[in-house]
Order: structure tokens, then sequence, then C-alpha cells
């Protein structure tokens, strides 16, 4: 019989230290403004899909794929999680892409005013934004 307590395989003495966290970016007035137009683009899409498909079919279909493509497409290409490796032009590229079907939505619904101050605050945001990712190499 052995005296000696059951051992683990694992020598617990040589594990390696945790992979140091991702410094959170401080929350600026610019990045609070990016979050408000970002939703208020995914609200702009799924009200177009209420006001312009008739009601229930269609119109419930393109109130949800509507937004949804966008924040898929947001996701894969723009997002700073995203699992594709985009370069800055091609981020920049998708963004003018959504803001202007944003935009478009409201024009295309009979108010131009809400597309429009959409589309300048979003473009302001977006070079702004733009801008630090350069920067930030």
């Amino acid at each position: 019989m052995s005296t000696f307590p059951p051992q683990s395989p694992v020598d617990w003495g040589d594990n390696p230290p945790p992979a140091p966290r991702r410094p959170r970016q401080p929350v600026s007035f610019w990045s609070v403004i990016r979050v408000i137009v970002q939703i208020f683009g995914l609200v702009s899409l799924a009200y177009w899909g209420y006001i312009s498909w008739p009601f229930p079919m269609p119109g419930i279909l393109f109130m949800i794929a509507a937004p949804g493509f966008a924040a898929l497409v947001w996701f894969l290409f723009r997002s700073s999680r995203s699992p594709l490796g985009t370069d800055p032009v091609g981020k920049a590229i998708v963004e003018i892409a959504l803001v202007v079907a944003a935009s478009g939505a409201w024009l295309s619904i009979g108010h131009p005013w809400i597309g429009l101050v959409f589309f300048v605050l979003a473009a302001v945001s977006g070079i702004v934004t733009f801008r630090r990712e350069l920067a930030a190499g």
C-alpha cells in the first residue's frame, strides 16, 4: 500500500501568468455620439421597414431584416471585434454605405431633413473616429 496522496499529472507550478487584459478605451463625447448614431441608424432602418411596406407580412420582414443585415455587415467589417481584418479605407466604405442607407430611408419615407441631419452628424462622428483610428496606428 502507498502512503502518498494521489497527485495530478499536471505540474501546477509551471502555469504561465494570465494574458494581460486589453485596456479599456476612455468614454469621450464622440464615442457617446457614435453609439447614438449607430442606434439611430438601426432604428431608422426598422422604421423604414414599418412605414414603407404593407403590414403584416413584408413589413415585419423588412422591420427585422433591414437593421439585422446592417448590424451584421457592421459587425463583420466595421466593428472593433470584427472576425475579418479590414483596413481603415474598407471600414470607411462600409460605414458610408450604411449611413447612406439610413439617410436614404428617411428620404424615401418623406422626411428629408431628418435624413440630412442624421447624415451630417454621422459623417462628422465618422470622420473623427476615422482620424483617431489612423492616429492610433
